[in-house]
């Protein structure tokens, strides 16, 4: 199970990424962001695929139909695995986003990334989503509608809480696949995650994949930790 844990490279320079990697050489799977992603452009994605790394280019793309497509066409030139456009871009969106990609892909012959749907965010609380962003729908009934809205415009999966993957997958079928950031050991602080699972029952309730970052990367032995996780998640 340890190729099905993503980490994530949470820093802002090409060196400080290089370090992260090789103190942890036994990831095949990372996940290059925002933060990372504007500070070095591709170069990191270069890095990676020279070290036989599987990439998730989590960019969470959002605006609007025409602009979401052209960033995907582009990024579907990259040769990577996994890539985010957030659900709440509609409908239109995400399906000129799945032909998009396709046709980046295909510029440049390589394989398209698996298009993930961006559900709710992990750091949203089912209070802020009903008093902030004033969504009336309980958070599983919203994240599930997102999910099915994503699967029907042709995407490949979804982003979700650990805490709403088991209703996804009973609903989504078991090709759907299903990407989960805030997993948390029992050992490690929950941080600013608010729907959190341990990594070992976010795999039983059905997750596909688990993003794990600070739990590994801010640990003092962050391949003692790294271990501590694969061996937790290794009677799954």
């Amino acid at each position: 199970m340890s190729n099905k844990i993503i980490v994530p490279l949470d820093v802002s320079t090409i060196d400080d990424a290089v370090t992260l990697i090789d103190k942890l050489p036994d990831v095949t799977f990372w996940k290059v962001g925002l933060e990372l992603f504007t500070s070095t452009g591709p170069q990191i994605l270069e890095i990676l695929k020279s070290r036989q790394k599987r990439i998730f280019l989590d960019l969470k793309f959002h605006d609007i139909p025409n602009t979401v497509a052209g960033a995907c066409r582009a990024a579907g030139r990259y040769g990577v695995d996994l890539l985010t456009v957030h659900a709440t871009n509609g409908r239109d969106a995400l399906m000129k986003a799945t032909e998009a990609v396709k046709e980046g892909a295909a510029i440049v012959g390589v394989e398209p990334p698996k298009l993930i749907a961006i559900t709710l965010l992990t750091s949203i609380s089912s209070r802020q989503l009903a008093f902030d962003l004033r969504i009336p729908l309980e958070l599983p009934e919203y994240a599930l509608q997102m999910a099915l809205m994503a699967k029907e415009a042709g995407l490949d999966g979804a982003v979700c809480s650990p805490q709403e993957v088991a209703q996804l997958r009973n609903t989504c079928g078991d090709d759907w696949m299903l990407v989960c950031p805030g997993v948390r050991p029992d050992w490690a602080e929950k941080g600013d995650q608010q729907r959190t699972f341990t990594p070992k029952k976010a795999f039983q309730a059905g997750a596909s994949f688990l993003v794990i970052g600070r739990p590994i990367t801010a640990a003092r032995e962050p391949a003692l930790a790294w271990k501590m996780i694969c061996d937790e998640v290794a009677i799954v």
